[in-house]
């Protein structure tokens, strides 16, 4: 057993004569770093930071003149020695501790202000190999923030910028000390941040050898934010992880639950067509209820609009491209309940702005650049697969599909097929996309029946008036008997694309055929429950 030393109880509030700060997010530290000095308190710091405070013209001793010793291996080592170590771990209330720091001349360290290199961050992409990997590993800053966080009565430690102005400010008010509340607040939080950060390089190399199968899932995550309620007001939660990479939010009430869950589905869906002609997707509850690629984003709306008329109402609109004044007009007609864009134009932001229950989120980044795994909860456990990933462009994707009946695809058929596999990817089991000079016509989402999925499909379109033959259809998984292909025929489709890989793949292709219906096989389901 541990025996523990009877030392006095330490005090509740401990000054602070000196500051280490050694951050690679500069987010306040010139601030910060001018008002600690103005407070009197010396400052010792590292690398770039030490650069930064000296360029600002704030005194500043640099870690090398506390060692003794220069930074090497390319500032791979600087802060790993006993001159900050014992700095931070010497306990203030033991004569003992405190006799060897003067025995090897070491000054106390009273506050750490660190924070972490960004290694999920820098890792996020899957081209990220252990190399890159390798050099935003950080070393120095977590023996230094652990250390700190467990000499906590008598050390606070900060690895969150947003806390700067609240030490700040005890500082002023309290002749420069730190309360043990303070403190130990300090010490989880930087507990917290180590343990996220460890979390992160494990993850790492459990995705290098397989995201669904590593010994033990961490999901720790930092809070992003707290929610209301979830999908129903009796029910609690939050958000965490780190959405602010990929999104934000520039007008309109605080993103729900349910909002987050459209907006992630929407991201995704577009994402497909990063690369494409001016697209725009509507989704509500997650699937899309109309997709078109156009001219314009205007032309787009217009004709994703024209798929389904009543769905709409309280949905997400999301394009791939900065969102004009024209097409911000077009989706003000429908209550739109959040509107995603990588950019907006001016005029088309101010007069989306208008109304105050509208949400507007930008885009930042691709959704294929996170890195998570697609994790889902089920009774007595989690799922965890890897992502779905990302379509390759329409010229690799139909290099890989295969063509199972006599006629092949005309070019026309080829890019609408393109557009509806890519679509149909998106929409929940069983699913059925129908579209004609890419833009859908008719969305069969989560049914029973393939064939139920097909005729609500048609149906809806139907209630637009519009006409789809000459359509191509797209069916997330095999037609499991010809009679799927078939009412597609007889609702116009003259092509299909499919996964294959039924034991009546032969019966349907012969349906085709007799049909003069060309089909091609991708021998890649996408099933979305």
């Amino acid at each position: 057993m541990i025996q523990v030393k009877d030392l006095p109880a330490p005090e509740d509030r401990v000054p602070v004569r000196r500051a280490l700060l050694s951050v690679f997010d500069k987010t306040g530290l010139i601030d910060l770093a001018r008002a600690l000095s103005g407070l009197g308190i010396e400052l010792v710091s590292t690398g770039g930071s030490a650069r930064a405070i000296t360029e600002a013209g704030i005194p500043v001793r640099s870690v090398d003149d506390l060692t003794g010793f220069p930074e090497i291996l390319g500032g791979r080592v600087k802060t790993l020695h006993p001159a900050v170590h014992g700095g931070i771990l010497a306990r203030r209330n033991d004569p003992e501790d405190m006799a060897q720091l003067v025995d090897h001349g070491i000054a106390p360290i009273d506050l750490v202000v660190v924070n972490l290199y960004p290694f999920a961050a820098a890792t996020a992409s899957p081209d990220t190999g252990d190399a890159g990997a390798s050099e935003n590993l950080d070393i120095g800053g977590p023996p230094m923030i652990r250390a700190s966080a467990k000499n906590l009565h008598c050390v606070s430690v900060v690895t969150d910028p947003t806390d700067y102005a609240v030490v700040l400010d005890e500082l002023r008010a309290n002749d420069r000390t730190l309360g043990l509340d303070t403190r130990r607040r300090l010490a989880r939080a930087a507990f917290a941040h180590t343990a996220a950060y460890d979390a992160a390089v494990t993850s790492f190399f459990d995705r290098q050898a397989s995201s669904a199968t590593a010994p033990v899932l961490d999901l720790r995550a930092p809070l992003a934010l707290g929610l209301r309620y979830g999908e129903n007001p009796h029910q609690d939660a939050a958000l965490y992880g780190e959405p602010g990479r990929f999104h934000e939010q520039l007008h309109g009430k605080e993103l729900s639950f349910n909002n987050l869950l459209d907006l992630g589905a929407a991201l995704l869906l577009i994402d497909e067509f990063a690369s494409a002609d001016p697209t725009l997707a509507i989704l509500k509850h997650t699937n899309p209820c109309g997709v078109a690629t156009a001219r314009t984003l205007a032309d787009a709306y217009e004709a994703a609009f024209a798929t389904d008329r009543q769905s709409p109402f309280g949905g997400i609109v999301v394009v791939n491209r900065a969102l004009d004044l024209r097409t911000a007009r077009a989706i003000d007609q429908v209550f739109t309940e959040i509107v995603i864009a990588p950019e907006f134009d001016d005029d088309a932001l101010e007069f989306l702005r208008e109304k105050k229950n509208r949400r507007l989120v930008r885009s930042l980044r691709p959704a294929r650049e996170d890195g998570r795994p697609d994790i889902r909860s089920v009774v007595g456990g989690l799922l965890v697969q890897a992502r779905d990933a990302v379509m390759p462009d329409a010229a690799t994707l139909r290099s890989t599909v295969r063509v199972v009946t006599r006629r092949e695809p005309t070019e026309a058929e080829w890019q609408d097929l393109d557009f509806a596999w890519r679509v149909a990817k998106h929409v929940k089991s069983n699913a059925i996309v129908y579209a004609r000079g890419r833009a859908t016509l008719g969305i069969g989402a989560g049914q029973m029946s393939r064939v139920d999925s097909s005729e609500i499909a048609v149906s809806k379109g139907a209630k637009s008036g519009l006409d789809f033959r000459g359509s191509v259809v797209a069916s997330d998984a095999f037609f499991p008997f010809a009679d799927g292909l078939v009412e597609a025929a007889a609702a116009g489709a003259t092509a299909a694309i499919q996964p294959g890989g039924s034991v009546r793949d032969e019966e349907v292709v012969a349906a085709a055929d007799e049909r003069n219906l060309a089909m091609v096989f991708t021998g890649e389901r996408h099933f979305r429950h």
